[in-house]
C-alpha cells in the first residue's frame, strides 16, 4: 500500500512537471514540441516503470490539452515514448540507454506515425502524411531525452537512483 502511494505521488509530481514545463515549447512543422514531456517520460520509465509512465503521459497530455498548452498529437507521442522507454528499460536489464532509446524510438518514430491518423481524421488535417510528424517528434524527444540522460545519469553515478528505486518498491 505504501509503495502505491509513493508511486502515485511521484506520478503526480511528474505530471505537474510535464504540464508546467509545456509552457516552454516551440513549433516544428505543425506540431508543438515540448521537450520537458520527454524528459518526464524517461524519468517515469526509470523510476516507475511502463504502467505509471503511460499514466503520467496520458494525464499530462490531457491536462495540457485542457489548459490549451498542447494539441491532440501529444497523446500518441508521449504515451508511445513512455511505454517503450519503460518496457525496454525493464526487459533489457535496467540499462539506462534502453530507456533513452525507447523514448526516442517510441515518441519519434512510433508516436510520430500514430499522430497521422489523429491529425488526419480527428483534427481534420488532410494534408498530413504518414511520416509528417516523425521529424518534429524526433526533434522534441531528442532534446528531452538528452536532458533526462544528464539528470538520470548523474543520479545513477551518485548512487541515488538505485536507492530511490528501492524506496519506491518498499
Amino acid at each position: 500500500m505504501k509503495s502505491n502511494i509513493r508511486k502515485l505521488t511521484l506520478t503526480a509530481l511528474f505530471i505537474t512537471v510535464a504540464v508546467v514545463g509545456s509552457t516552454f515549447s516551440f513549433p516544428v512543422l505543425g506540431s508543438k514540441c515540448s521537450p520537458v514531456q520527454h524528459m518526464v517520460n524517461v524519468c517515469a520509465a526509470v523510476f516507475l516503470g511502463p504502467g505509471y509512465g503511460v499514466l503520467a503521459a496520458f494525464l499530462a497530455s490531457l491536462l495540457r490539452n485542457l489548459f490549451g498548452l498542447g494539441t491532440l498529437l501529444a497523446f500518441p507521442g508521449s504515451m508511445c515514448g513512455a511505454l517503450l522507454a519503460g518496457l525496454l528499460y525493464q526487459t533489457l536489464g535496467k540499462k539506462l540507454w534502453a530507456a533513452y532509446a525507447g523514448e526516442v524510438v517510441g515518441t519519434g518514430i512510433v508516436g510520430g506515425m500514430l499522430a497521422y491518423p489523429v491529425a488526419a481524421f480527428v483534427m481534420g488535417n488532410k494534408a498530413a502524411a504518414l511520416f509528417t510528424f516523425v521529424v518534429p517528434f524526433l526533434v522534441s524527444t531528442c532534446g528531452g531525452t538528452v536532458i533526462a540522460a544528464v539528470i538520470v545519469t548523474a543520479l545513477d553515478k551518485a548512487g541515488v537512483l538505485k536507492r530511490f528505486q528501492r524506496e519506491l518498491d518498499r
